[in-house]
């Protein structure tokens, strides 16, 4: 009997996962992308790439937004400033912020922003780990 309940059980949260709707997709053109986009740049963050990862089912967002800026100072002023912008332009807040002096990293759940430093971009190499992902370089 606890088999069947088992095997029921197991059937049913499969099921369940098959009906569940995925969130809708972003892209380029959304407020929250250019928005980001714009913050960055205000702040002369450096080599600006985008990470499509809407194909990828692996993928923990759409998009990873990657930059680098010449010192912590600047990562740091990069990053509150996709803050300040992304709250008064779209309402949100990063669901997750990990602040460092080599990288800051800024997580809106579908759009995951990277800060670097020269060394640390070079040394995590995010856009080789998704090199399967549609780069473009913003510019």
């Amino acid at each position: 009997m606890t088999q069947i309940k088992t095997d029921t059980l197991d059937k049913s949260v499969t099921d369940s996962k098959a009906t569940t709707k995925r969130s809708p997709r972003l892209n380029t053109n959304s407020k929250l992308y250019k928005t980001i986009i714009k913050a960055i740049e205000d702040k002369k963050g450096e080599k600006i790439v985008t990470l499509d990862l809407r194909k990828i089912e692996e993928a923990v967002a759409d998009y990873f937004i990657i930059c680098e800026a010449q010192s912590n100072t600047q990562i740091s002023a990069i990053a509150a400033n996709v803050e300040k912008e992304v709250h008064e332009n779209c309402s949100e807040k990063a669901y997750h912020t990990q602040y460092g002096a080599h990288w800051t990293l800024l997580d809106y759940v579908n759009i995951v922003v990277h800060v670097f430093d020269r060394d640390q971009r070079k040394f995590y190499d995010i856009e080789g780990l998704w090199a399967d992902a549609v780069h473009a370089e913003i510019g």
